[in-house]
């Protein structure tokens, strides 16, 4: 029997609700479904979705197909992801990769000492425009004094 994970319609005309079902591919939408895994409601603000991973997991490792809009339900719970890591299609950090954390640990170092050296650099020019400015103030200042002896 090919399974599905995929959504069954309740609720009124214009208020929709949804229950996560696992089903017989054969069976219409609202039939009569094997297991209900989870409920989605589209109508609340945030929208409510509620799924048992647990099962959501079982069935998915018996073979189970989800629709397009049960996946996406299911990455949203998690379920989906921890079925991609179970199968081996996403990989993990583990106690092996203890290599990458070096090479990481150096990166930081070196993306650290550059943001020093840029820091320190960007200071000193701080530091050389101020004493710019008041050597220009002092120019300035001398300036006005010998424009008003002239004129005196």
């Amino acid at each position: 029997m090919a399974t599905k994970i995929r959504l069954t319609r309740l609720g009124k005309k214009k208020q929709p609700t949804y229950r996560v079902v696992v089903m017989d591919s054969r069976k219409p939408r609202d039939g009569k479904y094997i297991e209900q895994l989870g409920i989605y409601d589209p109508r609340q603000d945030p929208s409510v979705i509620r799924i048992d991973n647990e099962r959501a997991l079982y069935w998915l490792n018996t073979g189970a197909q989800p629709t397009e809009r049960a996946q996406k339900l299911l990455e949203i719970s998690g379920a989906w992801t921890q079925f991609k890591v179970a199968k081996g299609e996403i990989h993990t950090v583990g106690d092996d990769a203890e290599e990458p954390a070096d090479e990481a640990a150096e990166v930081v170092a070196v993306v650290e000492e550059s943001a020093e050296e840029s820091v320190e650099e960007s200071t000193e020019e701080t530091v050389e425009a101020t004493i710019d400015t008041e050597v220009i103030e002092e120019e300035v200042a001398d300036d006005a004094a010998d424009s008003s002896s002239d004129e005196s």
